[in-house]
């Protein structure tokens, strides 16, 4: 059976359009961007109005930090206080506007911003003054007003002008400095002094650099517009300790002696690079070291230290040690003769030959020396020490030939010498070793054993610093030290003494043979090896000291490849130069000077004064070879004695004992005034008389000799000094005077 349901009717269905869709979600994402627009607005007035003070306070800390406050790096000096090397401050000029007041600000805008404009020169007056009040209404602590720097004077001439005059803390000038390394004397000892760099460097800058450097402070900084950083004002600062100075042995007048002697020479033979040494016999100080190389373009500047880092073979002049072992070994008088033959020899396959053509012939050992003969040498050392050539090796280990120095400079030349134990010894090594090859040491390491026989055989260590000072006193000094206290027996030293003289007085160096004082030394040429094979190029060198009946300085003298036949040998080159050093020593030190003899054993007549005054002129007693005379004497002839003619001397201030000297010298009565227990004084006239009056000697005052103005200023006001200024201003110091005890005259030519 079939049941039939009934049909249910369904509900109708709601349908939403699309179109309905899409305007419900537009209307959406606008509310939610307009809420987020809302919010960010309603955020930016909150942080501007309200939280402004939080969060400059936050940006303010954000920007702080402790920076290193660089310490002063300290002076290096010569003997006699003349500034060898100093840091010279250079400045940019920054400004807090906001720090001068209201009337200040105001009566100073105008006239600052002309002054910024006529310095600089880059911009009007308006841009300077716009730059200034926009800085200052926008409450900026810091504007850099020019990225050039100036300088101390110019910095100086600044702090006279509007609103500057106020200083840092009511005007709001901030000058910052940044400290450069500046040598008053610009080439002169320039390799000596040296540089410093981070990672490397050279002389006494380098050597000496954690005394010099001191020890950096530090401070409270603010990052300010820029980027620049900005001290900030009364925070904890933890205060720099300044370097401490250098006081060195060097005499910058024996310097500029040697450097200019030595370039003359090297120009004059176009020469490849030279150096001059001098030292003081009794204590080792370096005096002047020169070292002058020639560039591409013919110049010739301090580019490397010649005299302490090249090793080189040092030819005849080496000749010196040779004969202290023959001597040492053998005993040998002076007067034995060597048969030099008609100058040449064979050893196995080399043969050894002289300069003079034909030979020497028989020669005394003396003559030998003299002579510089190279056949004579080799054939006396080959005997003495041809069965045991060990014997003499160990001669020159005992002068220290195989090591180096030890000096305090960095870049020291090591010494090479082939041995008996070296693969490269044969049977002709002894003889040209004993004339100055088959070795390599320093110039300064030949000068060494040439002091240690004028310091009667005590050999000493160069050095090239006196003390090590600060603010405090001295921190620390530097002694002498002996390296051998006995080089040799007596009698071998008189002999090698007699043997030096005899080279200056009747040998190879007779053109610097003096008639007011005896010079000893040896003059030395040497073949130079390049690549392997002996060239025609010579190394010409002079060693020797002065005076040599009482040594008080040893110099040697080396000089590269000078051009030109008339220019190969040491007679040519150097020795002229160590000549010209001496002359000028004798006219500045009173303690080198012994004349061997007066033109006048006793002066009476007024030509026989003139003619002992000349002479002594002629030494450089009245001062005529120094910048700033110390004793220039007056020399007046009032009236005839009845003994004679008796000259009164008038003098500047000056020492005791270098009146002592000249009254001596000229043999005038000394003062009967003048006292040991006083060292400094004048003389005066009371009558017919010269009287000594006592005065205290002058503080030590820098040497600013030859700076320019700027320099010259900085280095004499940072000595509390004030400076009067007379002259041309674009020039040089050429002279200085101390008028009173904080107060000091320049003169610039």
């Amino acid at each position: 059976m079939k049941v039939k349901c009934p049909l249910i009717p369904s509900k109708p269905i709601r349908r939403v359009t699309l179109t309905k869709a899409i305007l419900l979600r537009a209307r959406i994402i606008f509310l939610c961007a307009l809420c987020f627009v809302l919010l960010i607005t309603w955020k930016i007035v909150h942080l501007q109005f309200v939280e402004v003070d939080k969060w400059r306070n936050c940006a303010k800390t954000a920007q702080l930090a402790y920076r290193p406050i660089v310490a002063s790096r300290g002076n290096i000096y010569a003997h006699d206080g003349a500034l060898l090397a100093t840091s010279l401050p250079f400045y940019r000029v920054a400004l807090d506007p906001v720090v001068a007041s209201d009337a200040c600000f105001k009566a100073g805008i105008d006239p600052l911003s002309r002054a910024l404009s006529d310095f600089y020169q880059d911009n009007p007056p308006a841009y300077y003054k716009q730059r200034i009040i926009d800085a200052r209404a926008k409450k900026r602590n810091y504007l850099l007003l020019h990225k050039g720097f100036i300088t101390y004077a110019d910095k100086k001439k600044m702090s006279h002008w509007p609103i500057f005059n106020q200083g840092r803390f009511r005007g709001g000038v901030i000058f910052e400095a940044q400290y450069k390394r500046y040598n008053p004397f610009r080439e002169l000892a320039r390799r000596t002094i040296g540089v410093h760099r981070e990672t490397h460097g050279s002389g006494l800058e380098y050597a000496f650099n954690k005394v010099l450097k001191g020890v950096d402070g530090k401070a409270l900084y603010q990052k300010v517009v820029g980027g620049n950083w900005k001290k900030v004002p009364e925070s904890t600062t933890v205060a720099p300790i300044h370097g401490s100075d250098l006081v060195t042995t060097l005499d910058i007048n024996l310097q500029d002696v040697a450097q200019s002697s030595l370039l003359s020479v090297l120009e004059q033979t176009e020469a490849q690079n030279g150096c001059a040494i001098v030292m003081e016999v009794a204590t080792g100080a370096i005096k002047a070291m020169a070292n002058l190389s020639r560039t591409e373009s013919g110049q010739y500047i301090e580019s490397y230290n010649y005299a302490i880092g090249s090793s080189v073979e040092p030819g005849s002049i080496f000749k010196l040690a040779s004969m202290l072992a023959l001597l040492e070994e053998t005993e040998w008088p002076l007067t034995q003769l060597v048969d030099t033959g008609d100058g040449a020899v064979q050893f196995y396959n080399r043969w050894m030959k002289d300069v003079k053509k034909g030979g020497y012939g028989l020669l005394t050992l003396q003559g030998v020396f003299e002579k510089s003969s190279n056949v004579g040498i080799s054939i006396a050392i080959q005997e003495a020490f041809g069965t045991n050539p060990q014997k003499f090796i160990d001669y020159m280990e005992a002068l220290g030939m195989h090591q180096p120095l030890g000096i305090e400079l960095a870049g020291e030349g090591k010494p090479y010498m082939i041995t008996p134990k070296s693969k490269m010894w044969s049977g002709v090594t002894l003889p040209w070793l004993s004339i100055g090859y088959n070795l390599q040491v320093t110039p300064l390491q030949m000068l060494v054993l040439y002091n240690a026989v004028a310091n009667n055989g005590r050999m000493v260590k160069p050095i090239f610093v006196q003390r090590i000072q600060s603010a405090n006193g001295v921190v620390k000094s530097f002694p002498t030290t002996v390296l051998k206290e006995k080089i040799c027996s007596d009698k071998t030293l008189r002999k090698l003494k007699t043997m030096l003289e005899g080279t200056v007085e009747r040998g190879l160096a007779q053109r610097i043979k003096h008639g007011f004082y005896k010079i000893a030394g040896k003059t030395g040429t040497a073949q130079k090896l390049i690549n392997g094979k002996y060239t025609d190029h010579h190394l010409t060198s002079f060693a020797g000291y002065f005076p040599a009946d009482h040594p008080r300085y040893s110099c040697i003298i080396v000089v590269d490849s000078p051009q030109g036949e008339s220019f190969r040998f040491g007679a040519e080159v150097p020795a002229p130069i160590f000549k010209d050093i001496v002359d000028r020593i004798a006219g500045k030190d009173l303690h080198a000077r012994k004349p061997i003899n007066r033109p006048f054993s006793n002066p009476t007549t007024e030509a026989q004064w003139v003619g002992a005054a000349q002479s002594a002129a002629y030494l450089g007693l009245f001062g005529l070879h120094q910048s700033t005379p110390k004793w220039p004497l007056v020399i007046e002839f009032p009236k005839q004695c009845s003994e004679g003619v008796h000259p009164i001397a008038l003098s500047n201030v000056g020492s005791v004992d270098e009146l002592t000297f000249l009254y001596r010298w000229l043999q005038l009565p000394i003062p009967g005034n003048v006292s040991q227990e006083v060292s400094w004084g004048r003389l005066t006239v009371r009558s017919t008389e010269s009287i000594f009056q006592p005065c205290k000697r002058p503080s030590s005052v820098p040497s600013v000799l030859h700076m320019k103005l700027r320099d010259a200023l900085f280095v004499l006001e940072k000595n509390g000094l004030q400076v009067t200024i007379e002259g041309n201003i674009h020039g040089v110091v050429s002279q200085q005077f101390k008028t009173t005890s904080n107060q000091i005259t320049i003169l610039l030519k």
